[in-house]
Order: C-alpha cells, then sequence, then structure tokens
C-alpha cells in the first residue's frame, strides 16, 4: 500500500509524473515511452520493460521495451528457461522481487542471463522484477535493469510497489481499447459491436453519446425516478462527481460500479479519456455478469486451497460471516484470507474480484 511518508518531495514529484504519464494515452507503447524518463528515475534504473504474458493455451510473451534497449530480451525465448526470475514473481504476484534476495553474487554470475548479457555487450548487473494480474488469461512482468554492480535497495522496490496498481490500471484500460480499436475510431468501432455498451459523458454530467445497447441496458436498470435532470442515472452522477476531483491514489478500487440483481452482476466501469488540453471525457463501459460465476483456474493456480474455499463464498455473495459458519473457522480468520487473496490476485476488492472473476469465465 502506498505510504508518502517513505518518500522524499522529489519523489512524489517523480511518482505524480509517472501517473501522469500512464494516464495520457490508451496506446501501451506511449503509455510506456511517455513514462519511462520518470520511472527510470524513481526507480534509479537505466531500463525497463513490460512483459505481456498470456498463459493458454500455451505460455505465450511479448515484450515492449521503451526508449533504451534490453538487448538479450531480443532472444528471449531462447533463455526463458533459464530466467531465475520468472517462477518467484509467479509464486508471489505484487510482489517486487530483487535479484539479490534470491541469488547469492556467485550464483547470479554463472547465470546463463548474465553470461549472455555480457556477450551482448550490455552488462545487466541487476534485475528487479514484479509479476502484475491483469485480467482473463493475461499477466504482466514488469522488470528493471541496471547495468552497474549496485544491487537494488528495499527502497527502490518501495517505489516499483507503490506504482503497480496504477500501471495493472493503465494496462486494463489499453487492453480494453486495443481489443476494438486504437485511435480516433474507438467510438465508431464500439457502437458496431452487439457486445457492447457505453456512454460518453462530460464534465460535470453533460452526456456525449450513449450507444444503442446501453440506451437499452439503463431503461432496463433505472426508474426515471432514479435518473438525474442530466438524463444519466444519480449513481452515475454521483460517481463521476466524486472521482473527477480525487487523485490517482484515491481513484484506485473506486472506478467500477457493481450491483447485485436478481438477474445477474450490473456493472460499471469509469474510464477516463485521454486529451489533449481541457476537460477530459468520460467512458462509462457497461456490462451485466451472470451470478453463477465459477473460480477461474488462472485464480485457482494462485491460491491455498484454504484461499479457494474462501474465494468460491466470494464468489456466492456471501458476508464473511456467512462464509464462516460454512467453514466453521472465526471470523477474523476470513476477513484475512479475504485480504491475502485479494492481494494475490491483484483485485481492489470485491466488486473488482467478482467483475475480474467473470470475465475470466465470459469475456465482456
Amino acid at each position: 500500500m502506498f505510504n508518502p511518508m517513505q518518500f522524499t518531495p522529489q519523489e512524489l514529484m517523480l511518482r505524480d509524473s509517472v501517473i501522469a504519464a500512464l494516464n495520457s494515452s490508451l496506446s501501451l507503447p506511449q503509455v510506456l515511452e511517455a513514462s519511462r524518463p520518470t520511472f527510470l528515475e524513481f526507480t534509479q534504473s537505466d531500463a525497463m520493460g513490460l512483459c505481456l504474458m498470456r498463459l493458454k493455451p500455451t505460455l505465450d510473451f511479448r515484450w515492449h521495451v521503451p526508449g533504451h534497449p534490453v538487448l538479450i530480451l531480443n532472444e528471449y525465448s531462447g533463455v526463458a528457461e533459464h530466467d531465475f526470475m520468472r517462477q518467484p514473481i509467479f509464486d508471489r504476484p505484487n510482489m517486487v522481487i530483487r535479484d539479490s534476495q534470491i541469488l547469492t553474487r556467485d550464483q547470479y554470475q554463472r547465470s546463463l542471463i548474465w553470461q549472455r548479457s555480457h556477450e551482448l555487450n550490455q552488462r545487466l548487473e541487476h534485475v528487479s522484477a514484479v509479476l502484475l494480474p491483469i485480467r482473463k488469461d493475461l499477466v504482466g512482468a514488469l522488470a528493471f535493469y541496471r547495468f552497474q554492480p549496485r544491487a537494488f535497495s528495499s527502497e527502490n522496490a518501495n517505489a516499483i510497489s507503490s506504482l503497480t496498481a496504477h500501471l495493472v490500471n493503465a494496462v486494463r484500460n489499453c487492453n480494453d481499447v486495443e481489443k476494438y480499436v486504437a485511435g480516433a475510431q474507438l467510438l465508431e468501432e464500439l457502437h458496431n459491436r452487439p457486445d457492447c455498451a457505453f456512454v460518453i459523458v462530460e464534465p460535470a454530467s453533460h452526456e456525449v453519446y450513449r450507444s444503442p445497447r446501453a440506451a437499452n441496458l439503463l431503461e432496463r436498470w433505472f426508474r426515471p425516478s432514479e435518473l438525474h435532470s442530466s438524463g444519466l442515472p444519480g449513481v452515475f452522477t454521483e460517481r463521476l462527481d466524486a472521482l473527477i476531483p480525487m487523485d490517482a491514489d484515491t481513484r484506485l478500487g473506486k472506478t467500477l460500479w457493481v450491483v447485485n440483481h436478481p438477474e445477474g452482476y450490473r456493472t460499471c466501469r469509469f474510464i477516463e479519456l485521454p486529451a489533449a488540453e481541457g476537460p477530459r471525457r468520460w467512458a462509462l463501459l457497461l456490462s451485466e455478469l451472470p451470478h453463477a460465476i465459477p473460480l477461474p483456474f488462472e485464480m485457482q493456480r494462485q491460491l491455498t486451497p484454504r484461499q479457494i474455499d474462501i474465494a468460491k463464498g466470494v464468489l456466492r455473495n456471501w458476508s464473511n460471516g456467512q462464509i464462516a459458519d460454512e467453514l466453521k473457522i472465526s471470523g477474523q480468520t476470513v476477513k484475512t484470507h479475504v485480504r491475502d487473496l485479494f492481494d494475490r490476485l491483484g483485485v481492489d476488492n470485491r466488486n473488482d474480484f467478482l467483475y475480474q472473476a467473470a470475465r475470466l469465465n465470459r469475456p465482456v
């Protein structure tokens, strides 16, 4: 969890600059390139890379390396089995791992990664990485590199940790957009998709456009008495009014609205759209999810047997007390398990857990 007391005023300014860059575009290469200079300065690194990995049907990966090239990543498929960071970060998602925590210096220098980097005349003297659960069968490995023999410190790890949730949010938003089309044609493409519902809003509460399916959903979801004078549902205008003045840290975990209805879960994701200047528009992405949400295999493989039992209770929309009664354990134990499994899965809260589990079972 982000603690501003761990950073100097200068470091907090750098961190704010990284966050602004992560929200500057809905194109992942542009996001990474924009954030790279301050990201590297903040983490005291020489280079960085983000590897997006799809876990099934077979492991497939693609590296995004902004700015300074990391030569060994051009031939990563040939050395992947010798990547000593891969299993540790898979074992502990959302936890920043440093090479010095898992290998002695002598072991590191005998590794194929270190030896090959020397052959390429680009010595990877130190590595720090973290696994980021994104969604569906998609995860990201964020790695930072130093070309001089100066190990990453716990303070450097804290700097990376303070930004991982923002990076996950940026990748999810970029991934959502990439599924349809890039750039200015987004709205036209969304308009023509039968499985997509969205509303575009300009602050404050001025509706610019709603897709036909969104009009149908909102008519079913809300009574006329629940609408704001703008025509938008009052709960949406209230959420937007709250989100707009928030800083990026405060917004985390608050951009998803979920309601449990007899027909299924009704959801709305609030995404701030990039803009060169002036007020930034917001996209409200609407969807309906089924009640019967099994625990996806991708989530099960990251959890302990007891956490799996707890997770299945959460997916049934049980309270902590109901889960405790079913499993015959204390409510405090359930609360601890819920917190730990959310941390492992990289979800913000119960609503986000329901939403991500539903997407894994039936992408929306």
